[in-house]
């Protein structure tokens, strides 16, 4: 009975092994040309990432730097079209390098330069092509448009946006300059509750805050105004 059961397990063992060369065989070429494929997908990801996208993003960098210089200076004209001596402006370094993290930048850079030169619509235009998280930059680019429609006297939005870009940015730095930006806005509205509101919690939560040190002036304007 052993020998029988043992013979009977050898069997098995060997009618495995063939069922599984059978499947190998049959399928060898599909099972060959995926393992190809998964190789050549994380050779091509690899390759990408280290012969174009981290050269790409170096060079992105590298045309950025001087607009950042000329940025400093307020010469946004040049900042964003760029000189004659090889520098090719914030708008071509954004659609050259489309895709990288400088690009996107550029788009910051080149619609604040918009601003400064008074082309709202432009600038509008620009600063919403800008995609970012950063704690300090993305509520800034959003206090920036906020301050576009303002100037292109599109009142509701502008004020509805500075108080985002302030809840967005919630630090002492930012949040209290747009706060004040929408308070004026909705006293120029007549919005007097909404411009208290607006002054209270730079009293109450930025009061470390430069634009705290006065702050009660502006909410007892508000109040009275609102009389």
């Amino acid at each position: 009975m052993a020998e029988q059961k043992n013979h009977h397990n050898e069997l098995n063992v060997e009618d495995a092994l063939t069922q599984s060369e059978a499947f190998l065989i049959k399928y060898k070429k599909a099972i060959i040309g995926a393992v190809a494929a998964v190789i050549i997908i994380v050779v091509g990801v690899l390759c990408y990432k280290n012969f174009y996208a981290e050269p790409r993003e170096e060079k992105a960098q590298a045309a950025l730097f001087k607009g950042q210089e000329y940025f400093e200076q307020n010469a946004y004209e040049m900042a964003l079209n760029g000189d004659s001596i090889g520098y090719i402006g914030f708008l071509k370094v954004a659609d050259q390098f489309s895709g990288t993290k400088a690009a996107n930048l550029a788009k910051a850079y080149a619609g604040i330069c918009y601003q400064n030169l008074g082309k709202y619509d432009e600038a509008l235009k620009t600063l919403e092509g800008f995609d970012g998280n950063d704690q300090m930059v993305a509520p800034a680019i959003q206090g920036a448009i906020g301050n576009c429609y303002a100037q292109l006297g599109q009142l509701d939005k502008a004020a509805s946006t500075l108080v985002k870009a302030a809840d967005k940015a919630d630090n002492n730095t930012l949040s209290p300059i747009f706060l004040l930006q929408a308070g004026e806005i909705f006293v120029k509205q007549g919005k007097y509750d909404d411009a208290v509101t607006a002054y209270t919690k730079i009293k109450d939560k930025y009061f470390q805050s430069y634009q705290a040190m006065d702050i009660d002036k502006y909410i007892e304007q508000a109040k009275l105004l609102k009389k």
